[in-house]
């Protein structure tokens, strides 16, 4: 089951990525995957423009673009 972390959260965790804590003690000091860390990070990289891809706002009206094709509320 996939667990909903907070915002500020997420940016903490990435402000101490920034900093150049390994990934592998933040995950086990937090007590979350590393794979997660992983994840949020890569598109933290995307949103910022210094990789490629989908920002997290084009997923966004992606995922509200599909729901309303299909019928179903935003």
């Amino acid at each position: 089951m996939r667990r909903r972390y907070p915002a500020e959260f997420r940016r903490k965790v990435l402000d101490l990525v920034e900093a150049g804590r390994a990934i592998r003690q933040i995950a086990h000091d937090l007590g979350i995957s590393e794979q997660t860390i992983y994840v949020w990070h890569r598109q933290h990289l995307i949103d910022t423009g210094r990789l490629p891809g989908p920002t997290s706002e084009d997923q966004a009206e992606l995922v509200a673009a599909r729901r309303r094709i299909a019928g179903r509320p935003s």
